[in-house]
């Protein structure tokens, strides 16, 4: 076996002792092998960082760090940041090439939320990212001719689910606000890389191939993924010279370029002329699309602040409503193994998401109680809840403090896992979170000018009322449709100790929240806590991450009282703690590593 082979099995082996001690010989099928051998032209310090993933330990340095879910984005990113760039320098040129080598999950096609700490001023910002639905669009949008929802893939194929894209908007906006470098420059390595070609990875050559139908129902979209008829190969050199030709049009014209003239007008033809299911994206929806500074929503845990994005995002509320229910209970002294302790943090998880289920939308449409979802009275009593031995035999919304009459229906939106994340932090200190997305992989399995695009309308929910009641969670135009994205960072006395987010759909928020518990009440340096195994309870069911040792907490779960299902949960958890130092975590599901000097 090569040197610098990774496998999911020796890194959660390392991540948790006492915890992943059984996961060697027992790894799920689909937990890919990478090797540095599937990313050429790697630094040496990249194939260390691979080293460090394998063997369970963090990537250290003193002046900058940045984690994300390739080597090649962070590659490009590191370039930035040792060249005295910022950290939304170094993100632009991750996600640049992110979009090229990851397009299954993120891109120009999408959207993104983003959490900003400004080292100069101790200020904490969230931008708004958001695909937006088209002015054109209807409640009965993903309804049947009797108004019943449609299926899921029915919906998702194709340019019905397409909403306004987000991310080069951000991207723009991100680096007029902490931006220091040449704008241009920042798309230097992601051109490059189109041109010249990169080595598909086994994991992107791996999703191709798994969803071989879908991506060939369009022409554009088969043409790339299937050159010649046959799904692309890991190892093979792919090259994508129209998304280069975007990318420079792009450093050339800023964002204007994207969402005004040809690639305007193309990505509308694109998604109006989808045979079989045309969607209703038009000129104007780009053109009137804006990037939102929204005010950060912070919760406390064990004296200190998780910070990130509100509403339309639940990510930030319900990690928050978790963890602020958790607070009174010693977590610490029950330890990761605990049976008790994943009853706290799953009935927890289940009273959060039944008041992210009824309250939580686009706060520019649907009232939404941030201040009185996270505030102490109301967590507490929540919390108390808690306190019985067995799990709780059914669970509701509460009855937070606001000023408006609470008459809204449960939501039934659908959301699967892909997306990407990259947190960063910089020499001067800035730090970043941002999670980014094209929503399921692959998005609407719709291409255009070298780009996928998203799905995000199917984030909504299909229905738009319950028994008459409205959902605050349904399709409206212009509106931005819920998200479960999570990017944090933790603060203590003001200042960021760690930052951390993930892809996995609503699974994210137990990620978030898990990997959060991990490093603060059990101790675990950053890549322990990213590779430990997860257990996630969102509706009832837990969900136990299978070939790893928390299988072996599947029994006692039951004994207490809950349905119980072992299932891969890809995670992508990338994360960097802030102390004496740095250190990097990279999730060991994924492709990615920490990189810093």
């Amino acid at each position: 076996m090569n040197r610098w082979t990774v496998t999911l099995a020796a890194a959660l082996l390392a991540a948790a002792p006492g915890f992943a001690q059984e996961a060697a010989d027992s790894v799920a099928p689909e937990a890919q092998t990478e090797t540095a051998d599937a990313f050429a032209g790697l630094s040496d310090a990249a194939r260390a960082a691979l080293a460090a993933k394998a063997a369970g330990t963090p990537t250290e340095a003193e002046d900058w760090m940045i984690a994300a879910a390739n080597p090649l984005a962070v590659e490009a990113g590191a370039k930035v940041l040792r060249a005295g760039g910022t950290a939304a320098d170094a993100m632009i040129a991750a996600q640049a090439v992110l979009g090229l080598v990851e397009p299954q999950s993120s891109g120009l096609g999408g959207g993104a939320f983003l959490v900003w700490y400004d080292a100069a001023s101790g200020a904490l910002t969230t931008l708004d990212g958001r695909e937006t639905a088209p002015l054109d669009a209807d409640p009965r949008q993903f309804q049947d001719e009797a108004g019943a929802p449609l299926k899921f893939f029915d919906a998702v194929v194709g340019g019905l689910s397409v909403g306004t894209p987000g991310t080069p908007m951000l991207l723009e906006e991100a680096h007029r606000r902490w931006g220091r470098a040449n704008w241009r420059d920042l798309f230097a390595d992601a051109i490059g890389l189109a041109e010249d070609g990169f080595a598909v990875s086994p994991r992107l050559a791996e999703l191709v191939a798994g969803d071989a139908e879908r991506l060939q129902r369009f022409p554009e979209t088969a043409a790339y993924f299937f050159p010649g008829g046959a799904a692309i190969t890991a190892g093979e050199t792919l090259v994508n010279p129209a998304y280069a030709d975007t990318l420079r049009r792009i450093a050339e014209g800023g964002a204007a370029a994207f969402y005004t003239g040809d690639i305007a007008r193309d990505i509308v033809a694109t998604v109006r002329g989808a045979e079989g299911n045309p969607g209703r994206l038009s000129t104007a929806d780009l053109a009137l699309y804006r990037v939102i500074e929204r005010p950060a929503v912070c919760a406390e845990y064990r004296a200190h602040d998780v910070c990130g994005m509100g509403p339309p995002s639940s990510g930030a509320l319900t990690v928050g409503q978790i963890l602020g229910m958790l607070d009174s209970y010693d977590l610490a002294a029950l330890g990761p193994q605990s049976p008790e302790a994943w009853r706290l943090i799953g009935d927890a998880s289940r009273l959060a998401f039944a008041d992210r289920g009824r309250y939580m939308a686009d706060t520019d449409f649907v009232p939404v109680p941030v201040e009185g979802l996270v505030a102490p009275d109301y967590l507490r009593s929540r919390s108390e809840l808690l306190s019985g031995d067995d799990a709780l035999p059914e669970v509701a919304p509460g009855a937070p403090e606001w000023d408006h009459a609470m008459l809204l229906a449960d939501d039934e939106s659908i959301e699967f896992p892909s997306t990407s994340h990259i947190s960063i932090v910089d020499a001067e200190g800035n730090a970043l979170s941002m999670t980014t997305t094209i929503e399921n992989g692959f998005g609407s399995r719709l291409m255009t000018r070298g780009f996928l695009l998203n799905n995000e309308l199917t984030d909504f929910s299909f229905r738009s009322h319950a028994d008459g009641v409205p959902i605050a969670n349904r399709i409206e135009p212009g509106k931005r449709p819920r998200s479960s994205m999570a990017p944090t960072i933790v603060m203590k006395d003001g200042a960021p100790v760690l930052v951390i987010g993930s892809p996995g759909g609503s699974r994210i928020i137990g990620y978030v929240a898990q990997g959060i518990v991990a490093h603060l009440d059990w101790g675990m340096d950053v890549q322990q806590a990213v590779a430990m195994p997860h257990l996630v309870n969102r509706f009832g069911t837990y969900d136990v991450e299978e070939g790893t040792a928390a299988a072996d907490l599947a029994e006692p779960l039951s004994a207490l009282g809950y349905e119980v299902g072992m299932r891969g949960l890809n995670s992508g958890l990338h994360a960097i703690s802030l102390g004496e130092g740095l250190r990097g975590g990279a999730d060991p599901r994924r492709e990615g590593i920490a990189l810093g000097e």
